[in-house]
């Protein structure tokens, strides 16, 4: 009775059940044919395209409580091991696959006499590593499954295919073939026959085995096969015997003839990317350009297809027309539209990253270059220029406002004879209020509240499609002082005047300010040069744009950098001009870093080794001064200094025997050793701002320090800051901020008593701005925050990082004086933060991080390959509990900020 319940009223229902399943994951699945097709269907590729939660599976919850009553209730039956089967196979298609690998793994282990379910529980538990991507366990799972299925003439088809899925994955192409063409054999059925047989035709053809692959295709052709499969197989078809024929002249026609067939309507996309493929093999790249264009235009619902066709033109335009800012347009193109499992994603996201970089920086020569123009006309015609791009001649604005007003109703012109009956019955959509109204409805149903603006469907923008909110942001947050060319102030200014006023105020009309422009273009041309030369290795390019600096800035700043990248870059274009310029480098600029590289290739490995030496002996002396042995301190400084006075931490080392001397001295000495510092160190930028604001102090209160036998009587080794701690009388403990104005860096010394302890600002408030699109990712958001962190991450936990943190407290006292900002340490088992807050806004984090991102070589005493450094609103730095956390968080900061 056990036997006969199990049988028909669980087993044969549950299997029903399970091959309804399989059916509609096979059926809704949408295949990707510029792939490998996967020999089987897995559930995520399922729940991609029917939005269906993994978890809230109906269906697979029933066949499980089906199993579990044969495991409860008939267990002296004959069916425990299909129940085991059942469950196993119920949660891999709820994925969750440690729990199916187990069902099975159990399964073959106690029923290994039942041949059919032995195998069954092999073969699936392989699939089930796969998914946890667990390969080398699967193929250890095969080889078994390999033996028992040589003993079978049944069921065999099934674990062959899996086996063929593996070498697939291992890109082992002939022994999946192998495989594949044993599963056939194998009392496949239909539509399994089918999907096979075309993957045999991808694999040989991958192989360059191209008869076998025609062979294949036409079998595909001539089938039953979904339409889609037939017509690829088809394309394929005619794609091979152009390339097999060698003819020229026709490959292409017979595939525009594809466009002539109603039916081929939804994969014009793809007739027109073959066309491309043609074109690229015969080295016509124009042609190719221009059908891949045409597959982007026609592609209206495989986004795949139009995401490959982006990456095409992207490619071309990087590799052979050298047009990079075109490249970074379609590259942002192809990141928006392409799946992030798509292969190589990643890797086209670093080169749309790394081209930003270029982008940057000719708008910022353009944007120099349009300003300049302007300023050098005479007056009037300057300001009647200005108020043109202010107030820019836009046609359409009128009737645009007019259609905004009210979605529902795009005829609201009353002199419009069409709004006369917009309520009456008509056949016209338009004219037809209920039918509007129905529509609009159902737009909300499918895409929510949209604003009507352009590229509305997009969630995720590109960074060309955000540049007018990040202006707006800027805009708001620099009291109308934008960053950027004449076409950011247009569009960042709320009204006509402001706009007027801002783009004034941009204007280098003075030699001062035009000096300061010429910089900007120096400094973007020298980047963009040193970024075609060392990243995107094209020396030609390179050397194009140190000519152009060159031609049109003979005299620059960067001429010993120029000589020395020119050098580089004709070592294999024109060997006679790579001696002049290196000669140019050794004759003008021999003391320069430059000059000793070329003398001594190896000199840029032993300055590192020398960075490194001097790091250890700055952390040595670090520690010293905080065991208070400043005798030591002043000797070791003094010994260091005298062997190595250029060294690039020199500065610190004289500052902190200064310290030491005011430690163990009079006034007068520590007030020597300050003016020694900046005397000896006027380009140092991190020690110097900070000797002249101790100095601004101890001038004011000259007097009292006077009186004193040692200048600097308070020692904490935790803030090591002297002036605040020496009269807590008059120190004023600031109450937390409530009401501050943006951060601002301090640029002279300040004459304010610095405060011994300061407590942590909870709330920072800054004027209101435009809020831009929240982004979420995981548990990490884009929204905005009261409070952000500048952080400095050290991969490494068993490092001290006391002397980095005393670097930051000087640039921070040195630069923000007035801002009150603290650093803090947290550790995870083999990470450190280093956080420094609290910020109101994300600009005034962004406005410290670009202050001292430079310094930080000079301020972590670390070495370089083992920090980075990021921003963070508290609500996210409040999130960061692990490695694995930290690292998502970053991947998402640069995806997102």
């Amino acid at each position: 009775m056990q036997n006969l319940t199990s049988r028909y009223n669980y087993i044969y229902n549950a299997n029903v059940i399970l091959s309804q399943h399989q059916q509609e994951l096979t059926e809704g699945y949408a295949d990707n044919y510029d792939e490998i097709l996967p020999v089987y269907v897995s559930p995520e590729k399922y729940d991609v395209f029917n939005s269906q939660p993994a978890e809230s599976m109906p269906a697979m919850d029933e066949i499980i409580k089906k199993a579990r009553v044969i495991l409860l209730e008939k267990s002296f039956g004959n069916y425990v091991d299909e129940s085991y089967l059942l469950l196993g196979k119920a949660n891999f298609y709820k994925q969750n696959y440690f729990n199916s690998s187990e069902y099975f793994d159990y399964t073959a282990k106690n029923f290994p006499n039942n041949k059919k379910s032995y195998i069954q529980a092999l073969d699936w538990k392989a699939r089930s590593l796969m998914q946890l991507s667990k390969y080398s366990e699967a193929a250890l799972v095969l080889d078994t499954l390999s033996i028992a299925i040589s003993e079978q003439k049944k069921n065999k088809a099934d674990p062959l295919a899996t086996i063929a899925q593996i070498y697939i994955h291992q890109r082992m192409p002939l022994e999946a073939i192998n495989a594949l063409k044993e599963a056939i054999k194998s009392n496949s059925t239909g539509a399994e026959r089918v999907r096979w047989t075309y993957i045999l035709a991808q694999l040989s053809e991958q192989l360059e085995n191209y008869p076998e692959a025609l062979l294949y295709y036409r079998k595909v052709e001539k089938s039953s096969a979904p339409f889609e499969m037939y017509f690829n197989a088809n394309l394929n078809r005619i794609k091979l015997n152009a390339f097999m024929s060698g003819v020229k002249l026709n490959k292409q026609d017979q595939l525009l003839a594809l466009l002539k067939d109603d039916k081929n309507e939804d994969y014009h996309d793809q007739i027109y990317y073959q066309v491309a493929e043609t074109y690229i093999r015969d080295g016509n790249f124009d042609q190719a350009k221009k059908y891949y264009q045409l597959s982007v235009r026609n592609s209206t619902k495989n986004n795949y297809q139009k995401g490959l066709s982006y990456l095409k033109i992207a490619d071309l335009n990087f590799k052979h027309f050298r047009d990079y800012r075109a490249a970074k347009a379609y590259y942002d193109s192809t990141t928006n539209t392409l799946p992030k499992t798509y292969p190589g994603y990643e890797l086209i996201l670093k080169k749309n990253q790394n081209l930003q970089y270029l982008t940057d920086r000719y708008e910022i020569i353009s944007s120099e270059d349009t300003l300049q123009s302007i300023a050098k006309l005479p007056e009037a015609e300057r300001m009647a220029k200005v108020n043109l791009m202010a107030n820019p001649l836009i046609a359409s604005a009128k009737t645009t406002e007019s259609y905004t007003a009210n979605p529902l109703d795009p005829f609201q012109n009353s002199n419009d004879k069409r709004s006369k009956n917009k309520n009456t019955s008509s056949t016209f959509y338009f004219a037809n209020s209920n039918a509007i109204s129905t529509g609009y409805n159902e737009f909300k149903k499918k895409w929510g509240n949209r604003k009507l603006e352009n590229n509305w469907r997009q969630s995720i923008r590109s960074s060309a499609q955000e540049t007018i909110q990040d202006i707006n942001k800027n805009y708001s947050t620099n009291n109308g002082k934008v960053a950027g060319g004449p076409d950011s102030l247009l569009a960042a200014a709320p009204d006509s005047a402001a706009r007027i006023k801002a783009i004034t105020a941009s204007l280098p009309i003075t030699p001062e300010l035009m000096v300061k422009s010429d910089q900007k273009i120096i400094d973007a041309y020298h980047e963009i040069a040193n970024f075609y030369l060392q990243e995107l290795n094209d020396p030609k390019e390179a050397a194009e744009i140190y000519q152009i600096l060159l031609d049109r800035f003979p005299n620059n700043n960067r001429l010993a950098s120029i000589y020395y990248g020119l050098f580089l870059v004709n070592k294999t274009l024109d060997p006679a001009k790579a001696e002049v310029f290196k000669n140019k480098v050794l004759k003008d600029y021999a003391s320069s870093t430059y000059a000793k590289t070329i003398l001594d290739p190896s000199f840029s490995l032993r300055q590192s080794e020398m960075e490194t030496v001097i790091n250890k002996k700055y952390n040595d002396l670090f520690d010293l001064y905080e065991k208070k042995d400043f005798s030591a301190v002043i000797q070791q400084a003094d010994e260091i200094l005298a062997a190595s006075p250029e060294n690039y931490l020199a500065p610190q080392f004289a500052y902190l025997k200064a310290i030491a001397v005011g430690r163990t001295n009079h006034v007068d000495n520590l007030i020597t050793e300050f003016e020694k510092i900046n005397t000896n160190f006027t380009e140092d930028k991190l020690i110097v701002p900070l000797v002249k604001e101790h100095l601004g102090y101890i001038n004011q209160h000259l007097e009292e320090f006077k009186k004193r036998q040692i200048a600097l009587i308070d020692f904490d080794p935790n803030e090591p800051k002297f002036f605040g701690q020496q009269f807590p009388a008059t120190a004023v403990v600031s109450p937390p901020v409530t009401n501050a104005k943006p951060l601002t860096p301090t640029k002279t010394a300040q004459p304010a008593v610095t405060p011994a302890v300061v407590p942590p600002t909870e709330k920072v408030v800054t004027a209101e701005k435009p809020v831009a699109p929240v982004k979420v990712a995981g548990i990490f958001s884009t929204a905005v925050s009261t409070i952000y962190y500048y952080v400095v991450h050290v991969s490494d936990g068993s490092l001290t990082l006391s002397s980095s943190r005393f670097g930051i407290g000087q640039f921070n006292r040195g630069n923000y004086a007035e801002n009150n900002l603290r650093h803090q340490l947290k550790e995870f088992d083999n990470d450190q933060l280093i956080f420094v807050g609290n910020f109101g806004t994300f600009d005034d984090a962004k406005t410290y991080a670009e202050g001292i991102d430079p310094q930080l070589k000079q301020i972590m005493k670390v070495p370089a390959n083992l920090y980075k450094s990021f921003i963070i609103s508290k609500e996210n730095f409040e999130k960061l509990s692990s490695k694995d956390i930290l690292d998502k968080y970053q991947e998402f900061y640069k995806n997102n900020y």
